[in-house]
């Protein structure tokens, strides 16, 4: 007794991912049956001749013919999805290939592609039949090119090429475009260099984060009226000041290249001080308000930004007055540095003596109540 296997039926399968058929040819898919497909191609021919489904149509046709002067038994079907090409489309040719797949009774397919994006749905196809073959067509001229930029799209599409990417460059026209407005040319490409600069600090040390509480802060403070957003903006109108002032005072007039540098730091450390205790006192009065205590941790701060700011000065100057007179030792034994460094050392030690002292005060405050209520919950429990 022989027993006949039937034959294998194999479906040619083209995809058009993002509806070119649909769109420009007003073919409705899905599309069966080789006649079919080949009104379908002489209509895309027409609206769009240079169209790369075009191609693949084509080639799928083309595919069916050679399988069926062979005498295998083939089918052909093409797909179609739709312009929006991700999820959307995806959806639409996995319901289309569930019909063809009830229509044509296939056991196998062989995949016919124009590029590399209708290939992304592969395992779409795979998971409701097994691909024999997948035959690729495009333009030979134009094949790498079509790569290139389908992957350059797609790479651009990820969020962390985004922000790596198009933030720098969204940067640099912004300031370009602000110092271009003001006919400030010139002094706009010094502008972009220092934002390049900032950018790549806070990319080398890590410091998005910092970026974005204070960004969140500024909102927020936007939003609630919170002093600190107001004093942070004090604060920052106060430096960009002391900027223009110590650029303005700074002696450019000596050969030595250290010397307006330390003109520029003498002028500005007082600014930065200022600055520093106008943002520390909207920062711990916003605390106090929103938990009604005080913050004793922002104790040190006074202290220190006067620290620096007699220590700095004293060292800044006497440094500028000792290379400006030829490395001479008397700017150093003069009652102004002598004087503003002992302040400014004295003041650090108040302020980190008081501070520990109040901070182990603070702490044993804290710690009470938590005895206290460990000492009731015992009690309760015995």
């Amino acid at each position: 007794m022989v027993i006949l296997k039937n034959a294998m039926k194999t479906l040619i399968l083209n995809v058009d991912r993002d509806d070119d058929f649909g769109r420009k040819a007003k073919v409705k898919s899905p599309i069966v049956g080789v006649q079919d497909n080949i009104e379908a191609a002489n209509k895309l021919g027409q609206s769009d001749p240079e169209d790369s489904d075009l191609n693949a149509i084509f080639l799928a046709i083309a595919t069916y013919n050679s399988l069926k002067k062979k005498g295998k038994d083939v089918d052909i079907a093409t797909i179609c999805g739709d312009i929006n090409v991700g999820i959307k489309s995806d959806q639409i040719l996995a319901e289309q290939l569930e019909k063809v797949l009830k229509k044509t009774n296939a056991d196998d397919v062989i995949l016919i592609s124009d590029g590399s994006e209708d290939e992304y749905i592969l395992p779409m196809i795979q998971s409701r039949i097994k691909i024999t073959s997948v035959k690729r067509v495009s333009v030979k001229q134009s094949k790498d090119l079509e790569d290139a930029y389908y992957r350059i799209i797609k790479l651009l599409d990820d969020d962390k090429v985004k922000k790596q990417f198009f933030l720098p460059v969204a940067l640099i026209l912004i300031v370009w475009a602000v110092f271009a407005l003001l006919d400030m040319t010139a002094s706009g490409f010094g502008a972009i260099l220092f934002t390049l600069g900032v950018y790549l600090l806070i990319r080398v040390f890590n410091w998005e984060r910092n970026v974005v509480i204070i960004w969140e802060d500024i909102k927020s403070g936007l939003l609630t009226g919170k002093l600190s957003f107001y004093t942070y903006i004090i604060a920052a109108v106060v430096i960009a000041v002391s900027i223009f002032y110590a650029y303005n005072h700074t002696d450019s007039n000596s050969d030595i290249w250290v010397i307006p540098i330390l003109s520029f730091l003498s002028h500005i450390i007082w600014g930065i001080v200022a600055a520093g205790l106008i943002a520390a006192f909207g920062r711990v009065t916003d605390i106090y308000v929103r938990e009604k205590q005080v913050q004793w941790s922002y104790w040190i701060i006074p202290f220190s930004l006067f620290a620096f700011g007699f220590i700095g000065s004293a060292i800044s100057r006497s440094l500028y007055d000792s290379i400006y007179n030829h490395f001479s030792i008397q700017p150093f034994l003069t009652f102004y540095f002598v004087g503003y460094t002992g302040v400014g050392i004295l003041i650090a030690f108040v302020g980190a003596i008081t501070y520990h002292y109040i901070r182990e005060m603070y702490l044993t405050e804290m710690q009470n109540p938590d005895i206290e209520e460990k000492t009731a919950s015992l009690i309760e429990k015995n």
